[in-house]
């Protein structure tokens, strides 16, 4: 969850006034808050989030303790690949988020054979990491996509036009899971190097090498 801190501002002298936050992250909010209180100086403090919903205090640090239990900051990082001559293409995602105070990863890839280019690959990749989000139970949350494909993270982020009726079909199918799950997604895009786990899945797929896996990260 994202959004701003309103809060008025009072000097020992009695002058005031009204101040707001950048937008930031619930849990970064709620620390700022915390400090702010023991100034004693502001008053009347909330956490106004992107719906506009307004968290008083008290229900914010209840609702944070309660996602602590749930999935949350969750990351994406995905990879498609074609190959032209047999014209399969491996999918390859890993999924980073945290619960209950631990860090966990999940790699998944899989192989598939009715795809027609690499961008159609990349989309598909995407469309495997959410639907791992789904499984996982993550909802109604920020989200952060990071891949390597600039025509899939301009086309989401309605940069560039998609003109091309299958990859139109493929960005349809995701904003439809992320809208459905309520998922805030926020996209990154990064060199295929920054994108070595994505990338190296994808081409394990591609030599039919399954990988699916959940593992704790220290």
């Amino acid at each position: 969850m994202k959004g701003i801190i309103s809060f008025t501002y009072r000097t020992p002298k009695g002058a005031d006034t009204v101040f707001y936050s950048e937008e930031m992250r619930a849990s970064k909010a709620l620390l700022l808050i915390e400090d702010m209180e023991k100034t004693g100086r502001a008053k009347d403090i909330q956490f106004i989030d992107t719906h506009e919903h307004v968290w008083r205090v008290k229900e914010l640090r209840k609702q944070l303790e309660e996602i602590k239990t749930e999935p949350h900051n969750i990351k994406i990082y995905f990879d498609g690949g074609f190959d032209l001559k047999s014209k399969k293409s491996g999918l390859g995602c890993a999924v980073y988020y945290e619960q209950n105070d631990k860090t966990f990863r999940i790699r998944r890839n899989a192989l598939v054979e009715e795809l027609e280019s690499n961008n159609e690959a990349e989309y598909a990749a995407l469309h495997l990491a959410v639907q791992e989000v789904e499984e996982l139970g993550g909802h109604h949350m920020p989200i952060t996509i990071i891949g390597d494909s600039q025509v899939v993270i301009k086309q989401l982020e309605e940069d560039w036009p998609c003109y091309e009726k299958e990859l139109a079909k493929w960005a349809n199918r995701i904003e439809v899971k992320l809208e459905k799950l309520g998922l805030e997604a926020e996209f990154e895009l990064v060199s295929r190097k920054n994108n070595r786990e994505a990338d190296q899945l994808a081409s394990q797929a591609l030599k039919d090498v399954n990988i699916s896996s959940l593992k704790e990260i220290e």
